[in-house]
């Protein structure tokens, strides 16, 4: 009996060991695989309603208050979307996320795992 392998990454349930693929949906080979990431946030950019306030008690002492209407904030919302297909296997895997940091480290882990699947060929 063997040993079983250590997971080298884990996305959402999706776990990645040397050589094989784990889901809840069944195992694949890691060779076999193809992985795609979707990216299924919006960022929206606003107005904070503490500047609004800002503005208009500073706009009554001199017009240097209208400059707080420049602040920003971001709120990104949704999730990504990572899908597996390998042989007899299909799983998709929806995380959620809430700033562009983690889109961008959702997309490192997919692109590590399929660099290592193009050389385990």
């Amino acid at each position: 009996m063997s040993t079983p392998q250590p997971y080298l990454d884990i996305i959402g349930d999706i776990g990645v060991t040397q050589t094989l693929i784990v889901t809840p949906n069944g195992t694949c080979a890691l060779a076999d695989s193809t992985w795609i990431v979707r990216d299924n946030s919006t960022t929206t950019e606003k107005i904070p309603p503490w500047a609004i306030v800002m503005a208009v008690l500073f706009f009554v002492a001199c017009l240097l208050g209208l400059l707080f209407l420049l602040a920003k904030e971001r709120t990104t919302t949704g999730y990504v979307e990572v899908s597996i297909r390998g042989t007899g296997l299909y799983h998709v895997c929806q995380l959620p996320v809430s700033n562009p940091t983690q889109i961008a480290h959702i997309r490192s882990q997919v692109t590590n795992i399929q660099i290592r699947a193009a050389q385990s060929v």
